[in-house]
């Protein structure tokens, strides 16, 4: 088990944070805690490469400070803090320590370790609220970036024929096949991936990542989307949600509609 490296950054806005969450996830970081005007990033010890860490903070004018967290039993640490969540009466998300939840229509049983995906989460969240209105039986869905895969075992439990979920982190890929695994889940396929270039249409496509990669991939995803199918996008924060919409003027993609939850957003798209 490796030490982690836990880095601090000050005096950074919520759009900075967003963008520097998914630029350090690209050189190795695994975890990350935003505060009001911070944020936390951690890393393996023997990952960190601090040219690649300075060199990204200074083209932002920010520093950082450094602090040793040493071994530690990260799921041991989880479960003291971890608690279910609950959206509405339709879906609750639980650790097998907890006790089974009534009066809704789907649970979830998940060890989330250090993957995104608990529910917790404001886009975690509204996305599970959005694929509730959305038509799930006997429809191929895409699941890109699927973190814990909670969303993929959703889509499942909802009825879905074939789900394909990818992310481009290991301990993810791993969690995911084991929450996969725990929920006795038969028509999801896993494969550690960073692109959604797909050769066949899913009717159904979910994306909670951040808005650079959503941004990125948006005319893939348009393509890889069937008539009449719904993309499901989060990841995002209010703001960004005009540059989601200048994005769909160029697409065959409309807006349906867009949840808030605290300082972020998820939008639901169709063609």
């Amino acid at each position: 088990m490796d030490n982690y490296i836990e880095i601090k950054i000050e005096n950074i806005s919520s759009t900075q944070s967003e963008m520097l969450i998914a630029q350090l996830s690209e050189i190795g970081f695994e975890g990350f805690e935003e505060g009001e005007d911070f944020l936390f990033a951690y890393i393996g010890q023997g990952s960190l490469n601090e040219i690649e860490l300075k060199n990204l903070l200074s083209s932002h004018h920010l520093i950082y400070s450094k602090n040793l967290i040493k071994q530690k039993n990260w799921n041991e640490e989880w479960e003291k803090n971890f608690e279910p969540v609950i959206i509405d009466d339709f879906a609750a998300l639980r650790a097998e320590f907890h006790k089974p939840i009534k009066n809704v229509e789907h649970e979830i049983v998940i060890t989330p370790k250090m993957s995104f995906g608990t529910g917790h989460h404001a886009t975690t969240y509204m996305m599970i609220q959005q694929m509730r209105n959305v038509y799930f039986k006997n429809t191929n869905v895409f699941d890109f970036g699927t973190g814990t895969g909670v969303l993929a075992i959703l889509a499942e439990k909802l009825g879905a024929a074939k789900i394909i979920a990818i992310d481009n982190d290991d301990w993810s890929i791993s969690n995911a096949n084991e929450n996969i695994e725990r929920n006795n889940c038969k028509n999801i396929q896993l494969h550690l991936s960073d692109s959604p270039i797909m050769s066949k249409k899913f009717e159904v496509i979910l994306a909670n990542i951040n808005k650079n990669v959503i941004l990125q991939h948006l005319k893939t995803l348009s393509k890889a989307l069937a008539g009449n199918g719904q993309l499901l996008v989060s990841g995002l924060l209010k703001e960004d949600e005009v540059d989601i919409l200048k994005a769909l003027l160029k697409l065959n993609l409309k807006h349906i509609n867009t949840f808030f939850r605290d300082k972020w957003i998820c939008m639901k798209l169709s063609h």
